[in-house]
């Protein structure tokens, strides 16, 4: 095998048409997959699109570039999992664009932050960070409770995605703002808000303050729908990537 080789490194010729083929290959490897992106992402019960203020509160995290110091991708890895929770499903963010899978961990994984902590403990972690955590080195957000959130754009936020395959329908764009308000109104009808995104859409004062619907209330909203959409609990891979059974013919 050795001898084979020598041939090539003393053929830059070959070698160059050698380099070719083997980068062809590999990116023919990487490429084909994003074409038929419907048999690399599993079908997961219970994933939808994020709710208008839960959108805002993720604009705001990638505004703040969290994302620095917090993954979203839970590895299959033991350690991994036993503190976090069951490793990333691909579905978990063909929803996300960009994709919030972070880099490094100055701060724990969020994938699966949900429903982990109360709203009042998210609050006082975002506006005091050490007095919750005392090696945390995260600034503090406290600023956010006092700026209300900005929703002007939210309907062309969510055609836009839409334009990428999130399946926003026309009428969650056009209820956009008013869902947006709603969602951080526990005290007003909320009947046509789960009727579009789900039973399960949480709807409270997620930053406990009472005069506007703050940035607060958005990122603390994103944060607690983090992990909570697909039907862990009944996800089976085998089952998933499994075929149809065959119909018996008839006797």
């Amino acid at each position: 095998m050795l001898e084979k080789h020598k041939v090539l490194e003393k053929n830059s010729i070959l070698m160059l048409v050698f380099i070719v083929i083997v980068v062809a290959v590999g990116g023919l490897v990487e490429a084909v997959p994003l074409f038929r992106i419907e048999t690399t992402i599993e079908k997961v019960k219970g994933m939808r699109p994020y709710t208008p203020l839960e959108l805002a509160g993720q604009n705001i995290y990638i505004r703040e570039n969290c994302s620095v110091c917090h993954s979203q991708q839970i590895r299959p890895l033991r350690d991994e999992v036993e503190r976090y929770g069951h490793y990333s499903l691909a579905a978990e963010s063909m929803y996300d664009h960009p994709f919030l899978w972070g880099s490094k961990r100055t701060g724990p994984d969020l994938a699966r932050v949900g429903g982990k902590y109360s709203d009042d403990w998210h609050v006082a972690h975002l506006s005091a960070p050490r007095e919750m955590v005392p090696s945390s080195i995260m600034p503090s957000y406290s600023f956010l409770k006092r700026q209300g959130v900005d929703l002007t754009r939210i309907k062309e936020n969510l055609k836009a995605l839409r334009t990428v395959g999130v399946p926003y329908t026309e009428e969650m764009i056009v209820n956009a703002y008013k869902d947006a308000i709603t969602q951080a109104d526990p005290g007003v009808d909320a009947s046509g808000l789960t009727a579009r995104y789900g039973g399960k859409v949480n709807v409270r004062n997620f930053d406990g303050g009472s005069e506007m619907v703050s940035e607060m209330d958005a990122l603390v909203a994103y944060l607690q729908a983090l992990g909570t959409f697909a039907d862990i609990k009944n996800y089976n891979p085998d089952l998933n990537d499994a075929p149809a059974p065959a119909k018996e013919a008839p006797k």
